[in-house]
């Protein structure tokens, strides 16, 4: 059964296997004791974070091991914010950074800080100058993921860590989609990472903290990982996951590429196989084995049922499978389509024919979803009525989008549809759909009857 979900969590490296049962013999002991068995286990410790800080580009002496990569992560942004308090309380992170960043900046909003948001545009990408603009003199610390969980989009990090260079602010990295794939490009200050995203075991992240940045850790003081990261190290699981980051770095080049080739046969064939579709994200500067597309029309929650029950695992940012009914902060922040949206990301080894049997099942799935849901037929007739008024208040994704569709061609050239809707992926999924249709989104207002009323006008 092909499983298509690396992002989220990738299958365990054989390396890691090896590694972790070798490990738990000779590796269970403390590394801070004296007598044979601890140094023998600081032995193992100090060669994992040797071979750890070897791919993150750093000093052994600048890494820790976390419990996890959200670990890493807070453990990073609140330890940055404390050495840096007397500079200032500005925390500068993209809009489409993982949201361990995000709560990380909740909690720093929540404790009396002010946290700027910069935003991206429909590739997913922060632009340089705009990012650079958001620093200042108050500005503590600025975070920039190195490529996008959701759509694999990779983000300008040299140029972004020089205006951070310039402007005298720490940059931390979350390099957690991309350390697998190679080296995150210099300048960073911080960088934290998660070894279940490269086929290390979960329960293990990395933090680098380079000399010379202000830190200053939070909580209770520690003996251990430098005070970072405190309790005892889980020294068979981080063994292996060091030895499976450099495994899979010695098979990135070639599995790489590999990849990309399958992912372009996706991003360019699921267009062709079925109408109405969006990919999203960077079609160049992005990860290799990800790709993300949203399809009109289509309950985001039964395609993937759907797919499951074909023996395919993939995941998605649609409201229609979030139990918060809200589109994924990603999807949102780039303004395109979140409905029948599905993330596709190949772990290593995926073979061609799966991703063979993928396209093929793919158009059938969405056409059977779209048919229990009442789409539209893509071609709509000409009407008279210069202005129709839709009532989808109660409705969720895709429905509202769906009645749209149906009406549009009731109205002439000119006129307009106003759609009523209380679901928050309506003000995502609305003008996105106006896009790829070549209509016009006239704005939004108040509803008299409750929700928002969304205004299209006819174009085409």
């Amino acid at each position: 059964m092909p499983y298509f979900d690396a992002a989220s969590a990738a299958p365990l490296h054989p390396v890691a296997r090896q590694a972790l049962l070798a490990a738990l013999d000779e590796g269970w002991a403390d590394p801070a004791r004296l007598y044979r068995e601890g140094r023998r286990a600081r032995m193992l410790l100090d060669a994992a974070r040797e071979a750890a800080a070897e791919a993150v580009g750093c000093r052994p002496d600048e890494l820790v091991f976390t419990p996890s990569g959200t670990r890493a992560v807070h453990a990073g942004i609140s330890g940055a914010l404390a050495g840096r308090r007397r500079v200032g309380d500005r925390l500068v992170v993209s809009a489409v950074e993982h949201s361990s960043v995000l709560l990380a900046g909740e909690a720093h909003t929540a404790a009396g800080g002010s946290v700027t948001e910069v935003p991206v545009g429909r590739s997913g990408a922060v632009d340089p100058e705009v990012f650079a603009g958001a620093l200042d003199s108050r500005t503590a610390l600025a975070c920039l993921q190195s490529a996008n969980h959701e759509v694999g989009t990779e983000q300008p990090v040299a140029e972004v860590a020089e205006a951070c260079r310039a402007a005298g602010v720490p940059l931390l990295v979350d390099a957690a989609q991309s350390l697998g794939w190679g080296p995150v490009p210099e300048g960073w200050s911080l960088l934290a990472a998660s070894a279940h995203k490269w086929g290390g075991p979960a329960g293990v992240g990395l933090l680098a903290v380079r000399k010379g940045v202000r830190f200053a850790p939070r909580g209770p003081a520690d003996e251990r990982e430098a005070g970072r990261a405190p309790g005892f190290e889980n020294l068979p699981a981080i063994v292996a996951a060091a030895a499976s980051l450099r495994a899979v770095r010695a098979e990135a080049a070639a599995e790489a590429a590999r990849l990309r080739g399958l992912v372009d046969r996706i991003r360019a064939r699921v267009p062709e196989l079925v109408p109405d579709v969006e990919v999203v994200g960077d079609p160049v500067r992005r990860l290799p084995h990800l790709v993300t597309f949203s399809c009109l029309y289509v309950d985001g929650e039964t395609l993937l049922h759907e797919l499951d029950r074909e023996g395919f695992s993939v995941s998605s940012g649609s409201s229609c499978t979030s139990s918060t009914l809200t589109p994924s902060h990603v999807l949102r922040a780039m303004g395109v389509l979140s409905e029948g949206n599905v993330r596709v990301s190949l772990p290593a080894g995926t073979a061609e024919e799966d991703v063979d049997r993928f396209l093929e099942v793919l158009p059938g799935l969405v056409g059977s979803v779209r048919d229990r849901l009442g789409a539209p037929e893509p071609a709509a007739a000409p009407g008279a009525a210069e202005t129709l008024v839709v009532d989808s208040l109660g409705k969720r994704c895709p429905i509202p989008v769906i009645e749209l569709a149906k009406v549009i061609g009731r109205v002439p050239v000119g006129g307009t549809v106003t759609v009523l809707s209380d679901d928050e992926a309506a003000r995502l999924d609305i003008p996105a759909w106006c896009e790829m249709r070549g209509q016009e989104y006239v704005g939004e207002e108040p509803s008299p009857k409750g929700g928002t009323a969304y205004v299209v006008r006819r174009v085409t």
